[in-house]
């Protein structure tokens, strides 16, 4: 399999692993990746939100992001939020777990800095058996995915197979 083949049957797995119910996710990451002059066109109002006029390395990342966010399974939050909003954002998503990590975040994980706040969430989220991930989209902020905490591994590897990088909070 050549490396862009790799990279396409990848992104196609991150995108049903994070949005197994939304064809749509995959359908939106593919054509990045496989036409992105014709995606930037169908995407030029919201890719310029993000200063994107052209095609650019790492557009299919950018279209799994864009594309989870719209079905709410991505949170997209700055480097330097705050705590509540980013509580706020994590509740949420439509991937959240169903037991409420929430109880077990103590009052004072609520004034640690982004980073250190979502590496809290993350071992919280753990404790209930899901995971917070970063997709990592070489920005000032945090993309953050929902997922089985048995699955982060697997989306590690895909990212990296797909040449992006991924990351678990809290592991």
């Amino acid at each position: 399999m050549s490396g862009a083949d790799e990279a396409r049957t990848s992104l196609a797995a991150v995108a049903a692993l994070l949005a197994p119910a939304h064809e749509a996710v995959a359908a939106r990451v593919l054509h990045a990746h496989d036409d992105p002059a014709g995606y930037v066109r169908e995407h030029a109002e919201e890719l310029a939100d993000r200063g994107i006029e052209g095609p650019v390395p790492g557009l299919a990342w950018i279209a799994l992001v864009d594309a989870l966010a719209g079905h709410r399974l991505l949170a997209e939050l700055d480097w330097k939020e705050d705590s509540q909003e980013v509580r706020s954002q994590l509740r949420g998503l439509a991937s959240r777990p169903s037991v409420d990590p929430w109880v077990l975040v103590e009052a004072d994980d609520m004034r640690l800095p982004t980073h250190e706040f979502l590496e809290a969430c993350g071992r919280c989220f753990r404790d209930v058996g899901a995971a917070l991930a970063v997709l990592d989209i070489e920005s000032d902020c945090y993309p953050v995915v929902c997922l089985r905490a048995a699955r982060v591994e697997e989306l590690t590897a895909l990212a990296a197979r797909a040449g992006f990088t991924a990351q678990g909070f809290g592991g």
